[in-house]
């Protein structure tokens, strides 16, 4: 059986080999547009990020403008940091664009692959992350290709260890936002635990590339996330709230034995927000008012 395997994979090719295939097409296409590109000036080359904001403002589909950006950005990167992408690094950038994982040799450029899909996702105005396995790589990266990004008149930010909330908002405001892991997963945690959303630093999720995958998903995925300090004392406001409590009828709430737990009804929030007002304890207008 594994003879007949590897005689129809040398036929045939394998599944990898024939998924891969499927992008020349794209890529011939890529390469007719370089002579082009190369004739525009600067300015030419860095209004196209402008044409295809407006192509996609009218609803023309994302995908449809992988082609275009992708040789706009072979020559931004061409001018901005004297480097050509390949044919195999356009490869690496259509799979990632796919939310695929691309394995990248040694050599092959990993860091520039990226330019390519971040680019394209990014021209949705929407933001798109770039994850490092440490503070050093952000920066790095985040200096280095985002002279690309800025030729095209993209903005880029980096969150590192440090940063207070409003710069940490500012960089995630930009189109490109490099960061590590860690900080993107307890910005994540510390902004549901915000209040107000104003006060939140990340707008949403919705493009991300994760450098050194395995590293990050598997190896880093066993060690949790865990935001811990010291608690507040609140004995007096619950001897407080204890004194209302046999006020309460079976209706008011719901027990659940095996969970060790009781949630208010919804009769139950009205009857005790009534009782703690008539006290002057209710300083807001409900329970689950934060002020």
């Amino acid at each position: 059986m594994f003879g007949l395997r590897g005689i129809a994979a040398k036929i045939f090719g394998t599944s990898n080999d024939r998924k891969v295939a499927k992008y020349r097409g794209k890529i011939d296409e890529i390469n007719a547009m370089e002579e082009e590109l190369a004739g525009l000036s600067d300015e030419a080359l860095r209004a196209r990020t402008a044409t295809f904001k407006d192509e996609l403002a009218a609803g023309k589909p994302l995908d449809d403008l992988l082609v275009p950006a992708f040789a706009t950005v072979r020559e931004a990167a061409k001018r901005a940091l004297g480097q050509r992408h390949f044919d195999v690094q356009l490869i690496g950038g259509m799979v990632l664009h796919e939310g695929r994982i691309s394995e990248m040799k040694t050599g092959e450029g990993k860091t520039l692959v990226a330019t390519l899909p971040v680019y394209l996702n990014a021209l949705q105005g929407k933001g798109v992350h770039v994850v490092t396995v440490n503070d050093y790589l952000a920066r790095r990266d985040a200096e280095w290709m985002g002279q690309v990004y800025g030729f095209l008149g993209l903005t880029t930010g980096v969150i590192v260890h440090g940063l207070s909330d409003p710069e940490r908002r500012q960089a995630y405001a930009c189109d490109v936002t490099y960061a590590t892991n860690n900080e993107l997963g307890f910005d994540y945690l510390r902004d549901n635990m915000k209040y107000h959303l104003e006060e939140m630093v990340q707008r949403g999720h919705h493009f991300a590339i994760v450098d050194e995958v395995d590293s990050i998903l598997i190896d880093e995925a066993r060690t949790p996330l865990i935001i811990s300090g010291p608690s507040d004392d609140k004995s007096e406001l619950y001897n407080a709230i204890d004194r209302f409590i046999p006020e309460l009828t079976p209706d008011d709430f719901e027990l659940d034995e095996k969970q060790r737990s009781v949630t208010l009804t919804e009769n139950g929030n009205v009857h005790l927000e009534q009782v703690l007002a008539a006290a002057g304890l209710l300083t807001g207008t409900n329970l689950y008012d934060a002020e």
